[in-house]
């Protein structure tokens, strides 16, 4: 088992550009159909969706850069018109509209979680990499989501308000998507070094 996940991200790490090009927009697509799964909640413009798990299933298995172009190419071709936002919305109102610090954050957040499970053994493990889910979730994605909302809104929401239409409603959800994909990050990455990781070498007894 440790083989065969050691030498697929490996195949993942040496392919060529147009390997890892196919892959990025495979994946970018594979996010476009996980937004049309989706909850609206009547006191708030931001449905629930399966976004994230999208997103952070492409970092952990495209790692720190290419997961992270291909949340660019999700976002970059959306506001250019492909209809693969929430509700098969594309184009640049889609993109400015109340969802879009969001979107912001979904590429920064696969960059950084890409990041992570690359150079870092320790964080392919359950309790390593669910923490740091959790801080690129709500730090990241809910930080720059509710920004955005606030200036969406004209800064015209208190603190309270803001959080209930851009963060709170969101968070039960959220931490089953976070823990799903701990759960597959824990089963899919490899626990030993394919690419030259920081901490190549170590023995971690980790869950």
């Amino acid at each position: 088992m440790e083989f065969s996940r050691v030498n697929f991200f490996r195949w993942r790490y040496e392919a060529g550009f147009e390997q890892k090009m196919l892959l990025a927009l495979a994946f970018a697509a594979f996010t476009g159909i996980c937004a049309q799964i989706r909850i609206h909640l009547p006191w708030t413009p931001v449905p629930i969706t399966m976004q994230t798990f999208a997103v952070f299933l492409t970092a952990i298995i495209l790692g720190r850069n290419w997961g992270g172009i291909s949340q660019t190419f999700y976002v970059l071709f959306g506001a250019l018109g492909v209809p693969w936002f929430a509700g098969f919305k594309g184009g640049f109102a889609a993109f400015f509209g109340p969802t879009g610090g969001y979107l912001v954050g979904f590429v920064i957040s696969a960059f950084f979680i890409g990041y992570f499970v690359d150079r870092y053994i320790a964080s392919r493990f359950l309790l390593t990499l669910f923490p740091l889910l959790l801080f690129a979730n709500f730090a990241i994605i809910h930080g720059l989501g509710c920004l955005w909302l606030y200036l969406w809104t004209g800064m015209s929401v208190s603190i309270i308000e803001l959080l209930i239409i851009g963060s709170l409603p969101f968070i039960p959800g959220d931490i089953a998507k976070i823990f799903a994909i701990s759960a597959i990050g824990k089963i899919i990455l490899p626990k030993a070094a394919y690419n030259g990781e920081v901490d190549a070498g170590r023995k971690y007894r980790l869950l």
